[in-house]
């Protein structure tokens, strides 16, 4: 027997990942791995959003200490 993959392609239905809520939905499968692969992209985005924003709030807050000796 070849790859796992190579018997996925012929019984699609077998392969756990095309089952969508119970039942076999190879395209809302494929449509909710892409909206999870789009959020994870916006996520880590906002991360680092968030990580200069914290980094730039320490960074102001050191200055401000600074400048009070």
């Amino acid at each position: 027997m070849g790859e796992w993959s190579e018997y996925f392609e012929d019984f699609p239905e077998e392969n756990p990942a095309n089952w969508v809520g119970g039942r076999f939905d190879p395209k809302a499968a494929q449509k909710a791995r892409n909206h999870g692969a789009k959020l994870a992209t916006e996520q880590s985005a906002l991360n680092s959003t968030i990580g200069k924003l914290i980094a730039d709030g320490k960074a102001r807050e050191k200055a401000k200490k600074r400048g009070s000796k």
